[in-house]
Parts: C-alpha cells; structure tokens; sequence
C-alpha cells in the first residue's frame, strides 16, 4: 500500500522500494512479451516461463540493482527478437499472398484455356489449324495484323521476324513465341480468308483469332488476342504491336526481364493525348463526355504501337474481357482496363525510338532500341518501302537475340 507513495515522494528514502517496483515492472513486461510472442508462434511453455521467473526473483533478492539493469538488457533483447520475428512473419504472409494471387491467375489461365463455345472461344480453329497448347515460354509477341496486309508482313518476315525452323528454335531455345494475330472477314471462307489460309500454310506463323475484322473493332481484337495467347501459351509477358513498327526482339527480351520478378507490370512508352471530340477527326472518341470538360486528356497509358503486360495482368484481361469496357481507341482501352488495379507503369522510350537517325544512334552507341517507328505516322512511314532500311541502320544484328541475356 505505501509502494507507490514512496516511490513518487521528492524526498525520504524510498529508494530501495523504487527500485524493487521497477524490477517487478521488467518482470511484468517481460512475461508479457512472452505471452505475446508464445500466443503468436506456439503454445506456451509453462515449465520454461517458471523457471524464467524463478531465476528473476533469486538475482533481484541477492542485487537489485543489478536486476534493473539486466532486466532493462533482457527487456530490449526480447523487444528485438520480437521485431525480427514480426519481420519474417510480415516476409511470409507477403510471399504467401503472393502466391495465392499467383494460383489464381493460373486458374484464371486455366478457365480460359478450357472456355469451349463459340460465343468466348478466342482462337479460331480450322482442320490443319495448329492445336490448343500451353507451353511455358518467356514472351508472346503478337503482331496485329489486317487481312490484305500481306506486304506489311512480308516486309517484316523479310527483316528483323525468324522464319521457319528458326522460329521455332527460337521459341524451343529461348521461349520467344512470335505470330501475326488475324481474325477472319464478315463472310468466312471468302477471298481474303482462303488468301491467309495459303499464306499461314506455307509460313505457319498466324495466331488466328475467332473475331470479325475492322479498323473498328480493334479494342475488341487485342482482348482476343490476349485472352488466345493465355490460352495457348504460358508466359511471363505477353507482348502487343503494330505491323508497321521495327523490333529488336533481343533488346524486347532483356527489357522485360529486368521486370520479371513483379507481378502487375505494364511496360511501353506512357502518354496522356487530348481527347478529340470533334467528329469525322482520326482518333474521334464517341464517349469523350467520360473524360470531362472539353480540352482534357487521357489518364496515362502506353502507346498502341508496342505495349507489353506481365502474365497476371493479360490473364485478367482474358478472364474479363466481357466486362471490360472498349473504347475507339485501342491503347485507350487497354489502359483503362488497369485504373484501379494495383500495377506499377513502366515508362521506357526505348520502345519508341524515331526511325533514322534516332534510332541508328542508339544503335551505334550499343544500345539499340527495343521498337521504332514515326511518331507522325503512329508507325514507319511507308514501312513497306523502309522497313529494310530502317532494319539495317537500327537493326540489334541477326546474333543478338541467341546472345541475350535472358
């Protein structure tokens, strides 16, 4: 009854009794951590925490100052171990979700890759058509395509795209998959959809998309094509871009593994463009009213003509494609697909390079550019006539991409 008194009086000698109330406070506080830590990570050792206490009385009976001081010594010792033991547990739960939203893009992947009716099916399949795998590889690159677009593919094949069995040792040995994406016309089995049957028969480097082509309908076909190619192949990164854009695959390789390890990444050159509302313009969006006053901009997103989106988030896209909203403008849509979710934007200009010089400078200063193209033509202006030139002055080199560093 006089303990707290005492130890509160300015004068008197209550000394010996202050001390005394201290070591029994280190003794509550450390029987109170270790309650805390046994109720966190197992049962409590009773035999242990006697013996603990016991040993406590017997050093305060025979010094207590000495108590105070161990115990002030033992009491720090046990804060430390407890903040370290926080800390791993903190590691395990964040590897543990980590893992949990793993699982559930897989079994996303998998719904999608099962999805068998024509309403959902993304892959358009013929007799001779390439059957549904699901290999693991690096990278899926599409190159979306039109159907009478022939010559912008064979300017492609021609340059920096492998053909034949170097294409598919370049998906055996370094897990690159790379195909042009085409759907079929209005009227299947027309003209132009027996063109790309032959075309695809003597290359075999079509990704064929069960969608109805028009330059209007290409929000629609990039959803296709990501929720096809989570369907056939298991990526880390799935890879859009245009068919009139230059590419360094080696250089789009070892970009995207300097993000590999992330989970929600959304890689390629970020702007934010006005939002035109005037009709009859190229680039008119119908539903500018969304977006605000007149005069306002886009939210950020990555240009169309090369994006890339880790394995997470193209497997989202697949899974919700009927819920995603669609805009006129495709790389619009793909970027509001994202607002909202937790994904970090990585905006890299190596992936919209000019065509020469800027991108032949980088070029000979060892760096060459992962995509180039003209910003005034949103691709390389007359690609077809300067997809060559652009491939020998800017081009990573034929070896580069059996020597990235993968």
């Amino acid at each position: 009854m006089g303990l707290i008194p005492r130890s509160r009086h300015p004068k008197g000698g209550g000394g010996g009794v202050s001390i005394r109330w201290l070591s029994w406070l280190c003794i509550a506080s450390f029987c109170l951590g270790v309650f805390v830590v046994e109720r966190l990570w197992g049962t409590p050792d009773t035999d242990k925490l006697d013996k603990e206490v016991s040993s406590v009385e017997k050093r305060q009976e025979l010094d207590p100052g000495l108590v105070v001081h161990c115990e002030k010594k033992e009491s720090s010792l046990q804060a430390g171990d407890f903040l370290i033991q926080v800390s791993q547990t903190h590691d395990v739960i964040m590897n543990l979700d980590k893992t949990i939203s793993s699982l559930g893009m897989q079994l996303a992947a998998a719904r999608a890759a099962k999805t068998g009716n024509e309403e959902t099916y993304p892959m358009f399949t013929k007799p001779g058509i390439e059957q549904l795998e699901h290999q693991k590889v690096f990278y899926v690159m599409g190159i979306i395509t039109a159907l009478d677009n022939r010559k912008h593919r064979d300017s492609i094949r021609e340059t920096w795209m492998p053909q034949g069995d170097e294409l598919r040792r370049l998906e055996k040995e370094k897990g690159i998959v790379i195909r042009f994406v085409i759907g079929h016309s209005a009227t299947p089995d027309g003209v132009l959809d027996r063109a790309i049957d032959a075309e695809d028969e003597q290359h075999k480097d079509f990704l064929r998309l069960n969608h109805v082509e028009g330059y209007d309908k290409l929000s629609s076909k990039t959803q296709m094509y990501f929720s096809a190619a989570v369907a056939k192949w298991d990526a880390d990164f799935y890879v859009k871009v245009d068919d009139d854009v230059h590419v360094n695959p080696g250089m789009i390789g070892s970009t995207l593994a300097h993000h590999r390890s992330k989970l929600r990444v959304y890689i390629g050159c970020m702007k934010s463009g006005p939002v035109l509302s005037q009709k009859g313009v190229k680039y008119h969006e119908p539903e500018y009213w969304k977006f605000g006053e007149e005069g306002n901009k886009y939210f950020r997103h990555a240009t169309g003509q090369l994006y890339a989106v880790s394995k997470n988030l193209a497997t989202y896209i697949s899974y919700n494609r009927n819920l995603l909203h669609r805009y006129a403008n495709e790389d619009v849509s793909t970027g509001s697909w994202f607002i909202g979710l937790d994904v970090e934007y990585i905006d890299d200009q190596s992936l919209c390079c000019g065509t020469p010089v800027d991108c032949e400078f980088n070029t000979q200063a060892g760096n060459p550019c992962g995509a180039s193209y003209d910003w005034s033509c949103s691709g390389i202006c007359e690609s077809v006539e300067r997809m060559q030139e652009v491939h020998q002055r800017c081009g990573e080199g034929d070896g580069a991409i059996w020597n990235a560093n993968l």
